[in-house]
């Protein structure tokens, strides 16, 4: 089988054709869910995320009464491994447990079809974990199945078609609006996607796992999914 080396090494992510042309880009965003265990006063820490001026969200987490997690992004990874650390290393976070089994990093991607890239990638997500007036939560990560993989792209389109009516059939509702994130090669776990489902009541947010645990892609193709973090967020700053 021939391979294309050219198409194999470019990483830009695509999007939908727009004005002629097929849209491509060199950015994506990184986000990263931590949790800690050991809080007894959250005030603490709004406090220090605010003089840190980070885009992040707080939840205080809805299993644990001493539980909370942090939410945060950017385009630079090397954020994550200093601006964040530096954070994270400082009295008010440093005392609290992290609770590592929760830890999920990924980023943001295009299938190929969507129409502002940009926004998709850079935007969207952001604006929809710091949403006001989506205050819960549930985030977990997922494994697929080899067997997916090996599946055509017709048949891979025609499963996770069903998956995208469901999420638009929610959104539009208002009932719970999703964060997809790729976490190859991120994940200690070795899985391959961060879900994050975000909206105004929880109820929806836990219809919304079981209608989609009827589906052909989960049913048959998700090897593992979870731990499940649930939170409801205390503090939001979308970034600047």
């Amino acid at each position: 089988m021939a391979v294309n080396m050219e198409g194999l090494t470019d990483l830009r992510e695509k999007g939908a054709v727009k004005d002629g042309e097929r849209q491509a880009m060199d950015r994506r965003l990184f986000m990263q869910l931590l949790a800690f265990g050991g809080c007894v006063d959250t005030a603490p820490l709004i406090e220090a995320l605010k003089k840190s001026a980070i885009a992040s969200v707080l939840y205080t987490d809805i299993n644990d009464p001493h539980g909370v997690g942090l939410l945060t992004m950017s385009e630079n990874p090397d954020f994550f491994v200093t601006g964040l650390r530096d954070l994270l290393n400082q009295k008010e976070f440093a005392g609290l447990v992290l609770k590592s089994e929760y830890t999920m990093l990924g980023r943001t991607y295009a299938l190929g079809h969507e129409e502002n890239l940009e926004d998709w990638l850079i935007g969207r997500s952001p604006r929809v974990a710091a949403n006001p007036a989506w205050q819960w939560a549930v985030w977990y990560p997922l494994r697929r199945s080899g067997s997916f993989a090996r599946l055509s792209p017709k048949e891979q389109g025609e499963i996770l078609m069903e998956h995208g009516i469901i999420g638009r059939a929610f959104g539009k509702a208002d009932l719970g609006h999703d964060i997809r994130l790729a976490s190859f090669g991120l994940d200690r776990n070795d899985n391959d996607f961060v879900i994050g489902l975000i909206g105004k009541e929880l109820y929806p947010l836990s219809a919304l796992v079981q209608t989609m645990r009827k589906t052909t892609q989960t049913s048959t193709y998700i090897d593992r999914m979870g731990p499940f973090f649930t939170g409801k967020a205390i503090w939001q700053a979308a970034p600047r």
